[in-house]
């Protein structure tokens, strides 16, 4: 729960008052333009950012009372209430092989209790495959993702937050990323993905929330959203507009339903 979150540097506002509740099980989109505040919001939310004022709770806090403010929050309890996986994942890997950032996470990760997972069985379920010993900068920028969102989920935080998650990123590992977000929002986590991809969020988010010049100026269910304005509609809603498809997969299972309906093959019925 955010309520009144204002940041600025050198006096000039990044994000103004904002309000925003993040929803266990719910993957949220948040949208607009370059220098609207997305990735400034998302560090204020984590707590390691700056935050000229406004309130940020989590709840239930990481330690199981109720609630708590990230950025008041001891190292350890903080990241597990709010993990943040920033533009460049590199920023966050600094040691010499995989096998090396897999353990001191497990390490830093050590209070974590029930919940929590194995960094290495984390990144297994993510990117299988990947050798130990391989220099983190040696990876795709997809296994980069993976190894940072394993690092980050080893503290079993209950809000996930993701800064352009997508760039460098191919159709196959978008779709891995698709699923990824929906199983860790299966698991009861608030997902945020900060993206200008509106083909993913399409794809991927239940919610989208729109940012421009630090204020939030659209919130709301993906189709009603992306679809009121030409700058984000999907392709396929543009194409099919004003049907209510957002996705390929949307249309093709739209499709299905209606072969194997009343007038559907064997019924009788013309096509």
């Amino acid at each position: 729960k955010a309520r009144g979150v204002t940041v600025s540097y050198q006096g000039v506002p990044a994000v103004r008052e904002v309000g925003l509740d993040l929803h266990g099980g719910q993957v949220t989109a948040l949208m607009g333009r370059n220098g609207s505040g997305k990735s400034s919001l998302l560090w204020a939310l984590q707590g390691s950012g700056p935050r000229t004022s406004g309130t940020v709770e989590v709840t239930p806090a990481a330690d199981g009372k109720a609630p708590g403010d990230p950025h008041t929050m001891a190292p350890a309890l903080a990241r597990r209430a709010v993990g943040l996986v920033p533009q460049t994942p590199s920023d966050l890997l600094y040691l010499e092989s995989v096998r090396q950032e897999l353990a001191q996470a497990d390490r830093e990760s050590a209070v974590a209790g029930p919940g929590a997972g194995t960094a290495r069985a984390l990144l297994d379920r993510l990117a299988p495959g990947i050798d130990g010993a391989t220099h983190p900068r040696d990876l795709s920028e997809g296994q980069k993702l993976a190894l940072v969102l394993a690092i980050q989920l080893s503290a079993a935080p209950r809000v996930l937050l993701l800064d352009e998650p997508t760039r460098g990123l191919d159709y196959r590992a978008k779709t891995e990323l698709i699923r990824i977000v929906g199983t860790l929002a299966g698991e009861g986590r608030a997902v945020v993905i900060a993206t200008h991809d509106v083909e993913f969020v399409a794809r991927a988010a239940d919610r989208v929330v729109v940012m421009a010049q630090g204020d939030v100026v659209a919130d709301g269910p993906t189709r009603d959203v992306i679809v009121a304005s030409p700058v984000f509609a999907p392709q396929t809603a543009k194409i099919l507009a004003p049907l209510p498809f957002l996705t390929v997969d949307q249309v093709t299972s739209a499709l299905d339903r209606l072969a194997t309906g009343p007038a559907g093959p064997g019924s009788g019925a013309d096509a």
